[in-house]
């Protein structure tokens, strides 16, 4: 699983918010599955060529999210998610993208009208749709 895990030096995002991310990912499109473990944070750490507290923050921001379960001794497991947590969980993915979104656009100097037109673009919209 360590090998499907892509860590960019270049991204403005930390590496244990792309850890973390990642594995997110993976567990909600049933990529992983609750109940499965995760590598060790010794293993996943040297897989991926980061430091250990990197890899240990992104299990424990995984964990304060319910997505992870830590057994004291055993590992990091895949929680049980329910269809509800998932989509709660989509939505804050979707709100931090758009947050990402947004401090481009506002430093590119787009407007709020651009960013819904390009939207309704992508969508298959048009400008006057809101």
């Amino acid at each position: 699983m360590c090998t499907n895990i892509l860590i960019s030096a270049l991204s403005q995002t930390p590496i244990y918010e792309q850890i973390q991310n990642q594995i997110k990912e993976m567990v909600l499109s049933g990529n992983i599955k609750s109940k499965d473990q995760l590598p060790s944070i010794r293993l996943m750490a040297k897989d991926l060529k980061v430091g250990i507290i990197t890899v240990k923050r992104a299990y424990e921001e995984l964990e304060k999210e319910g997505i992870v379960i830590n057994l004291q001794g055993r590992g990091c497991f895949v929680a049980e998610i329910n269809l509800k947590k998932v989509k709660e969980i989509h939505i804050d993915m979707l709100r931090e993208r758009l947050l990402e979104i947004k401090d481009f656009a506002d430093t590119s100097g787009l407007s709020h009208e651009e960013i819904i037109e390009v939207i309704n673009e992508i969508y298959g919209g048009n400008k006057y749709d809101k």
